[in-house]
């Protein structure tokens, strides 16, 4: 049943302070100016019979004496197949000039799947990324961010991944985003061909902050409802700075006592309710969730990444334009590496990891004026072979073609007995014609 309180007794930015009964955290209301205007807003605390609420609309000409209509449902988003290659705000609403979405109403913000339901991860997300498929796999139900700073290609490596994936449904939840990284998303989902398996949910960085809060919840609650039906679902979010951002824009608004660099002490648990909504569902399908967090100053200890460094299974850095291979982890990598993927998988990785690592010292000796050692100069032309074969993002091979190349160029660079992979592998894997 609808309420409508007239007693507001306070605004403040786009806070509005009704003194009413029986309200719930997330329940939406209509701010009523008048007879034919009125405006969406939700309750974001409750102290008392005070309510206070965020509008989504600028509350400019809302005055002490207009009324608000409180909806007793939550946020809600509508899910079926003719979601699929459509883009919404974080109200749900339709932004591509599209006509309604038909479907079921969905409520948001809904708790994690009953652990009871949940199946250990055992399945490859395969990307075509050899520096994710290779050497830190993406496996089915994993939660990892992408760890960058403003001006990485991080965008560019979400689209690579929604294009070349084998998930069925691709989810993109983008906070804070400028207009032309949005039209690269649609540009990117019509010239790829993936936009029929493609649903949008866009903050753009002038839309109210009170939305930017809603696009995960909106993303993972369309995606939680795909999962249910047996697809396997790839929700990318970008970036949750912004919606971290958020959060403490509105928390300032409402003078609440800060934490750490004046993000709130609930800043944890904000971050862990959307990362945990990650689930490989039994006898349905799947959530795996991949995120961009950009660290301000390229600070992995501030309060954003530091976080998410707890609640996730690893994580990938992106610096100068590549996945760097030593900072990067998939802690749910040795699920499947030698399980389903190829028997060499982990020796193979293991070998080029620990050569690349001695190239760079090569390259640091070369760097600085000493003399090459014939080992340091296989090195180098290891490393080269390595960064434009492995390391860059332009290349899209599936798995079993990386560990191909991954072999071949070893055998192009160093002799057999210097690799120091087994000697079963090596007859088995080497390549012919070569060293």
């Amino acid at each position: 049943m609808k309420k409508v309180y007239d007693r507001i007794v306070d605004i403040r930015g786009n806070l509005i302070t009704v003194m009413a009964k029986g309200a719930r955290m997330g329940e939406l209301a209509y701010v009523i100016r008048g007879p034919d205007e009125k405006s969406l807003a939700s309750v974001l605390s409750i102290e008392g019979e005070k309510v206070t609420l965020q509008a989504f609309q600028s509350p400019r000409g809302v005055s002490t004496g207009d009324k608000v209509e409180f909806l007793a449902r939550a946020m809600q988003v509508k899910v079926s197949d003719s979601l699929l290659g459509r883009r919404l705000n974080g109200s749900g609403e339709p932004i591509d000039m599209g006509p309604p979405i038909l479907g079921e109403s969905i409520d948001i913000g809904k708790p994690s799947f009953n652990p009871v339901q949940r199946v250990v991860p055992h399945e490859m997300v395969q990307t075509n990324i050899p520096m994710i498929d290779v050497f830190n796999c993406l496996v089915k139900s994993q939660k990892i961010p992408i760890f960058s700073i403003a001006g990485e290609p991080y965008n560019a490596l979400l689209m690579r991944i929604a294009n070349q994936t084998n998930a069925d449904i691709v989810i993109i939840g983008g906070m804070g985003l400028r207009f032309d990284d949005y039209q690269a998303f649609i540009n990117n989902s019509e010239n790829s061909g993936s936009l029929d398996k493609t649903v949008m949910f866009i903050h753009q960085a002038t839309d109210p902050a009170v939305e930017c809060l809603l696009v995960p919840d909106m993303a993972l609650a369309a995606a939680e409802k795909f999962a249910i039906e047996g697809k396997d679902v790839l929700v990318l979010l970008t970036d949750m700075t912004a919606f971290a951002d958020s959060i403490k824009e509105i928390m300032i608004t409402m003078d609440q006592v800060p934490s750490n660099r004046g993000y709130p002490g609930s800043l944890y648990s904000d971050l862990a309710s959307r990362y945990e909504k990650a689930v490989d569902i039994q006898g349905a399908g799947s959530i795996t969730i991949i995120s961009v967090t950009t660290m301000p100053g390229g600070d992995v200890t501030h309060p954003i990444p530091d976080n998410t460094g707890y609640i996730t299974e690893g994580q990938f850095y992106l610096h100068g334009s590549r996945i760097d291979p030593f900072g990067s982890l998939s802690r749910l990598k040795q699920q499947v590496i030698g399980k389903v993927t190829r028997e060499d998988h982990g020796d193979i990785a293991n070998a080029q990891i620990r050569l690349y690592a001695e190239s760079k010292k090569a390259r640091e000796r070369e760097s600085m004026g000493f003399k090459l050692t014939k080992w340091d100069k296989k090195l180098l032309n290891y490393c080269s072979l390595f960064e434009d074969r492995m390391m860059n993002l332009e290349v899209n091979i599936n798995v079993t073609e990386a560990l191909d190349l991954g072999w071949k160029t070893l055998a192009e660079c160093f002799e057999q007995n210097e690799t120091g992979i087994k000697e079963e592998l090596i007859e088995k894997y080497w390549p012919l014609n070569e060293k």
